[in-house]
C-alpha cells in the first residue's frame, strides 16, 4: 500500500478559548501504488484539509499517515521538507511557474536542485513532455503560452523527479474546458502508461471522471466511494448521482458529459 491514512482527525480552534471545528473525524484512506484516486465533497467537507495533511503542509490532531511505509509523525521538520521534495509531486490550481525561466527551465528545476546528470535530465524531459504534448513550447516563456500549456508545464515539473505520489489540488480550476480535457487526458495517460500514483482533490465531475476511483467526503467523514468501469461516460453519470445525494452547491459545475 502506497498511502495509508488511519483514523486521521483535525480540529481547528479559533483563538484562545474560542470555538472549535472538526474538519476531519477519524478519516481512513488507503491508496495503492499506481492508482488514480479522486477526492470529492461539498464545500467545507474536509477534502482540502485532508490533502494538506497528506501533503504534510498541515499536521493531524490525531491519527497517522504513512507514505510508502514511512510514518510522517516520525520525521523531523528537515526530514519532512526533504521527503516532500524528493518523493512527492504537487500540481496546484495556480500554476506557480517562474516567469524568469522558460518552459524547459521550469520543468527541469527540481532536477537542477538535485544535480541530476544532464543526459538523464534530457531523457526524462523528452519522455514527459511527449506524453503531455508540450515538446514544441520548451523554449517559450511562461507568459507566451496558454493556461492549459502552463498547467501541463506545471504537471511536468511535478513529475520530472519521479515522485512516488502526485498530489493534485483542483488542477483544472483555472482552465477552460478544452485545456481541462487536455490536462486530464495527459494525467490519465501518465497513470496508465507509467503507473504514476495520483491523488486529486476536485469539485469538477468531468475531471473526476478520469480517475479510477472516487472517494466522497462529507462532514469530515468518508461518505461513499465508486469505481470506474470501462466507459467513462457511465462513470461520469455515477459521479453526478452521488453528488446530488451529497448536496452542496454543485449547480455551477461542469455538467457536460465526456465524449468517450
Amino acid at each position: 500500500m502506497l498511502l495509508q491514512a488511519e483514523n486521521v482527525s483535525k480540529i481547528y480552534t479559533s483563538g484562545k478559548g474560542g470555538a472549535s471545528h472538526q474538519a476531519l473525524d477519524q478519516f481512513n484512506l488507503h491508496v495503492k501504488r499506481g492508482e488514480f484516486v479522486g477526492i470529492m465533497g461539498p464545500s467545507g467537507s474536509g477534502k482540502s484539509t485532508l490533502l494538506h495533511i497528506l501533503a504534510m503542509i498541515d499536521k493531524p490532531s490525531a491519527g497517522t499517515v504513512k507514505i510508502d511505509g514511512v510514518n510522517m509523525k516520525a520525521l523531523s521538520r528537515k526530514e519532512v521538507a526533504l521527503f516532500r521534495r524528493k518523493r512527492l509531486g504537487f500540481i496546484f490550481q495556480d500554476f506557480n511557474l517562474l516567469d524568469t525561466l522558460n518552459v524547459k527551465e521550469n520543468i527541469l528545476l527540481p532536477l537542477v536542485l538535485e544535480s541530476v546528470d544532464k543526459a538523464e535530465m534530457e531523457r526524462r524531459l523528452q519522455e514527459l513532455t511527449g506524453i503531455l504534448g508540450i515538446q514544441d513550447i520548451l523554449l517559450k516563456r511562461t507568459y507566451e503560452i496558454s493556461g492549459g500549456q502552463q498547467q501541463r508545464t506545471a504537471a511536468a515539473r511535478a513529475l520530472i523527479h519521479n515522485p512516488e505520489l502526485i498530489l493534485a489540488d483542483e488542477p483544472t480550476g483555472n482552465l477552460d474546458s478544452k485545456s481541462a480535457t487536455s490536462l486530464m487526458t495527459a494525467l490519465e495517460a501518465l497513470n496508465r502508461e507509467q503507473e504514476r500514483s495520483i491523488l486529486m482533490v476536485t469539485h469538477d465531475p468531468f475531471a473526476a471522471s478520469y480517475c479510477s476511483r472516487i472517494v466522497f467526503i462529507r462532514d469530515g467523514k468518508p461518505y461513499t466511494e465508486i469505481y470506474r468501469g470501462e466507459k467513462r461516460q457511465a462513470f461520469f453519470q455515477k459521479i453526478l448521482d452521488v453528488l446530488s445525494m451529497l448536496g452542496g452547491a454543485y449547480d455551477d459545475l461542469s455538467s457536460a458529459p465526456p465524449q468517450k
